[in-house]
């Protein structure tokens, strides 16, 4: 069945329960008499409930009803908020100077809105030592508490240990910031 609902001479039942142009309820009238009132009055019989027994029509102009309807949902969609993860590997035994650089990647990310999926790769004689991710990890989720918070706590998963961090509601992505200072 198509998403549109039926329209005048489209709508096939002996009866329907009639809604006026501006909301009143007509009472349940034979299909004839509804298309006739909605051709005096210049409108469309628009079939709005039609699981109801009998089916709910109302009166209105249908262009008018499918334009505002294709505004609403332009208007969610602009609303809507795209998440996108962005991912940083770490290694066990990272160099200080490297862990800066990495942190500050993980604040950027977080600064612009974006969830990080943190990735401890574990190899060798490594993987006999979890704790040492699990630190690194929490020292990092520390580091970067003012920007985000921990949404996935770090688990092992085979040879790698994952976290994911995400920012914060009231810190506006950086881009949105800006573009109000303008």
């Amino acid at each position: 069945m198509s998403p549109e609902p039926r329209i005048n001479d489209r709508i096939r039942v002996s009866e329907v329960r009639l809604v006026g142009p501006n909301g009143e309820q007509v009472g349940i009238v034979r299909i004839d008499d509804a298309l006739r009132l909605a051709q005096e009055a210049d409108l469309d019989l628009v079939e709005v409930a039609p699981q109801a027994r009998p089916p709910v029509c109302k009166l209105m102009d249908y262009g008018k009803f499918k334009y505002e309807s294709a505004q609403k949902a332009r208007e969610a969609r602009r609303n809507q908020q795209l998440t996108v993860i962005k991912e940083q590997k770490l290694r066990p035994k990272i160099d200080p100077h490297d862990y800066e650089t990495k942190k500050g990647h993980v604040s950027r990310f977080l600064s612009h809105g974006n969830k990080v999926k943190v990735t401890i790769m574990f190899r060798g004689r490594e993987q006999s030592r979890p704790e040492l991710g699990y630190r690194l990890l929490q020292r990092l989720a520390d580091d970067v508490a003012e920007l985000g918070f921990v949404e996935t706590a770090p688990k092992q998963d085979g040879r790698n240990m994952v976290m994911v961090l995400a920012p914060h509601k009231k810190a506006r992505p950086k881009s949105a910031a800006k573009a109000e200072s303008e």
